[in-house]
């Protein structure tokens, strides 16, 4: 991490992402329509807006670093990221739970160095929930009071895991994978306020069998890798970065 300072962009990114929550929640409030993306997945208006503002102000803060952002790549945007360092940034992560108004999508906000999350900042507009990790001052949340704590993920319980699943994203290999560990109970949640639960230690693993892209994971295994956590591919490598079409492989989020 060389010439990388995160203690000093940590604050900004946090309230970056605390800006883009405020004008998705100006849209939650007053309305907005729904397009479908060449994949066919849902965006909004507002998914747009907080692209846009996430973007800009990601460049004003570090005009070195490139920015990837979804709206911006599905939007044809290719910014080299070859240097290493780069942000990966996901408006409005669950733009499902945002339609369907359940209030389970996430403002999320990532960094990349050589291949690894290095801080990440994760913004529950409608709870306004903040969670927040970096490789060089560990990880901690804060709740709509401002009042804030460090968190730390939890080593297995004997008595069998607590499992975080998908709200939207369950599957057949899902299905089948969860027969093949002690599960004890499950915490269903949308978007990525699953890595804040491993993160927080109120669950101890989240497998995900289903599509997903660079930007969807890389703040949150941000934050879980600061608070002791790991996310690894189903053979027990390290999820990676800075593939060549930002597409991830299964994978699964552990605690201690």
């Amino acid at each position: 991490m060389s010439g990388l300072n995160l203690a000093a962009l940590l604050p900004t990114v946090k309230q970056i992402a605390l800006e883009a929550g405020e004008v998705i929640l100006g849209f939650y409030r007053d309305g907005f329509t729904v397009e479908g993306k060449a994949d066919g997945s849902p965006v909004t208006a507002a998914d747009k807006a907080a692209d846009d503002l996430i973007v800009a102000r990601l460049m004003a803060l570090a005009p070195d670093i490139p920015v990837v952002s979804e709206e911006a790549y599905a939007a044809g945007v290719r910014n080299d990221v070859s240097g290493g360092r780069f942000w990966l940034v996901d408006p409005l992560d669950g733009t499902k739970e945002f339609v369907s108004r359940n209030g389970e999508f996430t403002v999320n906000i990532g960094l990349i160095d050589k291949g690894v999350p290095v801080l990440g900042v994760i913004f529950v507009p409608v709870t306004g929930m903040l969670y927040w990790g970096s490789a060089d001052a560990g990880a901690g949340k804060a709740d709509a009071t401002g009042e804030t704590a460090s968190i730390q993920a939890r080593p297995a319980p004997e008595g069998g895991l607590t499992v975080a699943a998908s709200r939207s994203h369950r599957n057949p290999a899902l299905e089948a994978y969860l027969k093949t560990i002690p599960m004890k109970d499950q915490q269903v949640a949308g978007s990525s306020l699953k890595f804040c639960l491993v993160a927080e230690g109120r669950a101890d693993l989240y497998p995900r069998t289903g599509p997903t892209c660079e930007w969807d994971t890389a703040a949150g295994h941000a934050i879980v890798l600061a608070a002791g956590g790991r996310v690894e591919l189903m053979d027990g490598t390290p999820l990676p970065y800075g593939k060549p079409d930002f597409l991830n492989p299964h994978f699964v989020v552990r605690g201690r």
